[in-house]
């Protein structure tokens, strides 16, 4: 294992340089940013793994029910490009298997999907205008939109402080990419989790 990780860090490297020179492009204003006057809230990880995105958007989807949320997701592994607005009987083929999920448990949710989210939002406003909070499903790294709201999954089995840039780890972003989270969950804790082991997690990620 610590070979496979010798060999493969001039590639993590060289990963590690690309995304460093495209978020200082965007914490410099090189590349524009866009805001919106209605709320946006990003949930999103630092990883490739699952880190229970889905479960989340549907928690907020709950909490915030009253205020109208709506759903915006990339659509990952669907068949389709571009935006998509999602009616409760459309097919994962044409928006993927997750937003099909929340879908399919919140039938009158607006949801919609779109690679570029700069424009899927207006989009999705258009055909949803009572939304009142927009939910970006994996949003973390789509830099295009700075959200209201920033929130941050970590799994408890895999802290991202313990994980490597790919190609060495998991993780598709640099460990210090968590600055920018307004909010950090770990999420799959254990439901026996102790106090002392909270805040030795709290202290490692120190948010």
């Amino acid at each position: 294992m610590k070979l496979a990780k010798i060999l493969l860090s001039p590639f993590a490297l060289l990963f590690f340089l690309i995304l460093k020179t495209r978020n200082f492009l965007y914490d410099k204003a090189f590349f524009g940013v866009t805001r919106f006057d209605i709320p946006v809230i990003s949930v999103g990880n630092l990883s490739f793994g699952g880190t229970g995105k889905t479960p989340h958007i549907e928690y907020l989807v709950k909490l915030l029910w009253d205020q109208n949320p709506a759903v915006l997701s990339r659509g990952y592994r669907r068949k389709t490009s571009g935006y998509l607005f999602a009616n409760p009987d459309t097919p994962a083929t044409q928006i993927g298997d997750e937003p099909r999920q929340i879908k399919s448990r919140f039938p009158n949710l607006p949801l919609a999907v779109s690679e570029n989210r700069v424009l899927g939002i207006p989009n999705l406003l258009f055909d949803a205008p009572e939304t009142g909070v927009v939910l970006l499903d994996d949003g973390f790294q789509h830099r295009p939109v700075k959200p209201g709201l920033n929130i941050l999954l970590t799994e408890y089995r895999l802290l991202f402080t313990r994980d490597f840039l790919a190609p060495m780890g998991t993780l598709r972003e640099y460990k210090s990419a968590y600055k920018r989270a307004d909010l950090i969950v770990v999420s799959k804790c254990p439901e026996n989790l102790s106090l002392d082991e909270r805040k030795t997690i709290i202290r490692e990620i120190n948010p």
